[in-house]
């Protein structure tokens, strides 16, 4: 995997964590080889692994993702009943 791609991907997604997921599920497409969707959407991938492959499609925004919006938690009221040991 190439690092200046890694860098630059990172640089779109935000969040290395999703990236990580990102890159690995295309390239799980990109090597099952069948279908419209294990075909790379960039023009020139000579001399490059799936991996950099996913990598420059996200670079070039070829595929694109939702990051999901975060939820507070709600916090239990303080009127809650506690168990008594006996």
């Amino acid at each position: 995997m190439n690092a200046e791609f890694c860098k630059k991907a990172l640089e779109k997604v935000g969040n290395p964590n999703v990236l990580i997921n990102l890159v690995s599920r295309r390239v799980r497409q990109l090597n099952s080889g069948g279908g419209a969707l294990s075909r790379p959407l960039i023009a020139d991938v000579t001399g490059l692994g799936a991996a950099d492959i996913a990598l420059l499609e996200i670079i070039e925004e070829k595929i694109g993702w939702e990051m999901p919006e975060l939820s507070d938690v709600e916090k239990p009221s303080d009127g809650s009943k506690k168990r008594k040991r006996r």
